[in-house]
């Protein structure tokens, strides 16, 4: 009996790991695809830039580090600044897994 669970187990982990990546790779290859899609804000934009064009944000996480990298925190993506300019815009995990379930539906 043991033994039966232990190989069930086994097999179950095999199987897990066969298709874990897949779907990794999928949501990456939909990440990517959706961000290219979006209107996000665009590096080099300033802070009043951003927020004129996009809104205020729902969080401001305070300037780290040196040089200072401050992060806004909108509904589906996140801006980070240097200084006053944007460096980079990042989709939110959860906005692409609800974007890819909605097309799917």
């Amino acid at each position: 009996m043991v033994r039966q669970t232990v190989v069930k187990l086994f097999w179950g982990m095999v199987l897990l790991a066969l298709v874990a990546p897949a779907t990794a790779d999928i949501l990456l290859i939909e990440k990517v695809r959706e961000r290219m899609l979006r209107d996000l804000p665009g590096n080099g934009l300033s802070m009043s830039e951003v927020e004129a064009r996009y809104g205020a944000p729902l969080e401001r996480h305070a300037a780290v580090g040196q040089p200072p990298i401050t992060r806004w925190i909108y509904a589906d993506y996140s801006v980070y600044f240097e200084y006053q300019l944007v460096i980079e815009s990042v989709l939110h995990h959860e906005a692409v897994v609800r974007e890819v379930q909605r097309r799917n539906n």
